[in-house]
């Protein structure tokens, strides 16, 4: 243990340290032939990081497992207070317990937005390219994806293009997902873009569920803007979806949040969560009270390395590569890099690419949408030392094509 400025002594955490996870029933390292096409492609792609997660959350975990027993869990006000308390201290955002459901996962919440506030055949927009499975939960609801494609602008970062959608709203639109930092660009929105999105729902009355499970993973002075601060109306309207586990590496532990202050939205919400009996289990439950009451000192640690990393990633390709062009996240520890200069003109030739040329396993960017075809996403949050040989592999595989 180490001792800070103030005294207080805290932990050093060595994100440098290699964990093997193979042989672990990891998505991202155990599907490695099925997925690329063999056992020696590098994955960089799945947004989980390589780091052990907090210490105090795999002491809550081991904890819990010495009871023995596993039984029905009831959310506590134990719960709700690390909750309210984190997103008071962190973002000085005051939430009411009263508006908090718990959900075992984000995409699991969009899902049951689209299902409960749309009918079959009603659009639902996106701001594309974006979080693939955001397609998904809308048409496989029976419901049509309207895009609001982001525009880049001149500093190179994404940006909203206001007019067009005004035009799906005004079309009759009654539901919008926002991702809120952007996956996969990175961009961390500022409160007065939000406030401009918020006039627009309130104008023509379309609820926004904003995604904001990378709101903790940000970079810029500003930081991360909760869109329900933005304005009275989108407090009172809409939903925000929340999570500790991209934060903290934890999504295996299946825990996330439903905010909303609208009652008749909760309502029923929660009565369709229990429907499906979509409760808390025993190690959400406390994995998410030590990672929120505990988490801060391994956060903070964590922002430094990851800025660090990206940082390191972007130097690398531009200079090793300059043909590739990434750009530069507010937030998030994923990397948007603009490869079309490969003069790659399909998916699955991308994808053969990196797999069996560059042998690294990088998300290929159409999944986010047609904007991302022959872009590639690379998540970043791994030791230096993987990322590194990464990227060594795919430029090699750059240059020599």
């Amino acid at each position: 243990m180490l001792e800070n400025t103030k005294g207080r002594e805290y932990m050093q955490y060595n994100f440098d340290r290699v964990i093997d996870r193979k042989n672990t029933a990891s998505l991202k390292w155990d599907q490695l032939t099925k997925l690329f096409g063999g056992e020696d492609v590098l994955p960089l792609w799945v947004a989980d990081m390589d780091f052990e997660c907090p210490q105090p959350v795999v002491e809550a975990l081991k904890r819990k497992a010495a009871e023995g027993i596993y039984g029905y869990t009831v959310t506590t006000d134990e719960w709700y207070d690390a909750v309210v308390g984190w997103y008071s201290r962190r973002h000085n955002w005051t939430i009411s317990k009263d508006a908090i459901l718990y959900s075992p996962g984000v995409v699991t919440s969009l899902s049951l937005a689209v299902e409960l506030f749309t009918a079959p055949g009603d659009d639902v927009i996106i701001q594309t390219p974006v979080y693939y499975p955001f397609y998904h939960v809308v048409r496989d609801n029976g419901r049509n994806v309207v895009k609001n494609s982001l525009r880049i602008n001149e500093q190179g970062f994404y940006e909203m293009d206001f007019e067009d959608l005004e035009r799906h709203m005004k079309s009759g639109a009654k539901l919008m997902f926002l991702c809120n930092p952007h996956n996969p660009g990175g961009r961390v929105w500022t409160r007065a873009e939000l406030e401009t999105l918020a006039e627009l729902s309130a104008k023509y009355n379309v609820t926004v569920v904003s995604d904001e499970i990378h709101g903790d993973l940000v970079f810029v002075e500003e930081g991360y803007v909760p869109y329900a601060t933005v304005s009275p109306e989108a407090a009172a309207t809409c939903i925000s979806l929340l999570a500790p586990t991209k934060t903290f590496n934890m999504p295996g532990v299946q825990s996330s949040l439903i905010v909303t202050n609208h009652k008749e939205y909760r309502n029923r919400l929660a009565a369709r969560l229990r429907t499906l009996s979509l409760g808390q289990n025993a190690f959400s439950h406390c994995g998410t009270i030590a990672a929120y009451n505990e988490g801060d000192e391994w956060l903070d640690q964590l922002l430094v390395y990851l800025k660090a990393n990206i940082r390191f990633a972007i130097d690398y390709l531009r200079e090793n590569a300059p043909m590739l062009k990434p750009m530069m996240p507010q937030g998030t520890y994923l990397l948007w890099v603009d490869a079309r200069e490969l003069g790659i003109g399909s998916a699955k030739e991308m994808q053969r690419f990196m797999n069996a040329e560059a042998k690294v396993a990088f998300n290929e960017g159409s999944m986010f949408g047609d904007e991302g075809l022959g872009y590639v996403r690379i998540n970043c949050a791994c030791p230096r030392s993987v990322l590194e040989e990464a990227l060594r592999r795919f430029v090699g595989a750059v240059n020599r094509r």
